[in-house]
């Protein structure tokens, strides 16, 4: 196997990596690499990719189990189309349903984290990319969870947070969530701290699928995690990815939140497909006991 050559994106997080080719078939020691870039970096670039989605689905495979996507009900899709752009070459403009729902993604967001066991790693192909727009802002909740004091960071570990899909996309439009598709996302209770199980590295877990704290007054909760969040997304601390086609993109859900920049859809044409790698485990299960095993290993 080729050396991969890591060019460093922020410096709190991120790596673009050169040097493979990710559409051919991946020695066991390739897909460890990236496995290992994904613990450091938080986020994994790799330009220049030659991709379709029986590709994409073959890498996704080599990660771990393709996660069912939550807006298929009654069949199993593993593809999200991000843009405007369909399958079939049509293309939608602002004021379509579909357009409005996904600016939802505009929010500060951690894919999934909805599910009782959040997602582990998105994983996206870039086909078509807007001229101007349609970015990607990053942050790393790990480097936020370094900057508090270690004072705070007891305060917070106890703390449960209540993530629930139909609250977030509820900020869309009222009707954004079927009847069907809400009963099937029930809120979830996830920890506010997780931690990595390879390195026991520690971070928050939040986003725009917060609702609340569990065991707080509403407004109490909406306080905290409006805070937290406000200081982790402060200018300094975000990476903005502008997409080019033939990137391939693989950022860890569990301590990283993204959130989309917005395009003219009426004027520009962006096509990317998202796959993602299911979780190990509820953050609930991620006991102290088990950090701490954790970080004496690491």
């Amino acid at each position: 196997m080729n050396a991969l050559y890591y060019e460093p994106l922020h410096p709190e997080f991120g790596v673009r990596l050169r040097g493979a080719d990710l559409a051919g078939p991946l020695p066991p020691e390739l897909v460890e690499e990236i496995r290992a870039a994904i613990d450091r970096y938080s986020f994994v670039c790799f330009p220049d990719q030659s991709m379709d989605d029986d590709r994409q689905l073959a890498l996704t495979r080599r990660l771990g189990n393709p996660e069912p996507s939550h807006t298929s009900l009654g069949k199993v899709e593993y593809f999200g189309t991000i843009g405007n752009v369909q399958q079939d070459g049509s293309v939608l403009g602002n004021t379509h349903r579909k357009t409005i729902f996904l600016t939802g993604n505009n929010m500060w967001h951690s894919d999934a984290s909805f599910k009782p066991v959040p997602a582990y790693l998105s994983i996206m192909c870039a086909y078509e990319t807007p001229s101007e727009g349609g970015t990607t802002m990053f942050v790393s909740l790990r480097a936020a969870w370094d900057r508090l004091s270690p004072e705070r960071q007891a305060e917070l570990e106890p703390l449960i947070a209540i993530h629930d899909y139909v609250y977030s996309r509820s900020k869309v439009a009222p009707d954004a969530v079927s009847p069907e598709l809400a009963a099937s996302l029930p809120p979830v209770r996830q920890r506010l701290v997780r931690t990595n199980p390879a390195t026991g590295a520690r971070n928050l877990f939040l986003g725009s699928h917060v609702r609340e704290i569990e065991g707080m007054s509403r407004e109490e909760g909406r306080a905290l995690i409006d805070g937290l969040t406000d200081e982790a997304i402060r200018p300094e601390h975000v990476y903005d990815h502008a997409w080019q086609p033939g990137d391939v993109v693989f950022w860890d859900n569990r301590c990283l939140l993204h959130a989309g920049s917005g395009y003219d859809a009426d004027r520009h044409r962006r096509y990317m497909r998202q796959t993602r790698v299911s979780g190990a485990c509820s953050s609930l299960e991620e006991t102290p006991t088990a950090r701490a095993g954790a970080a004496a290993a690491a």
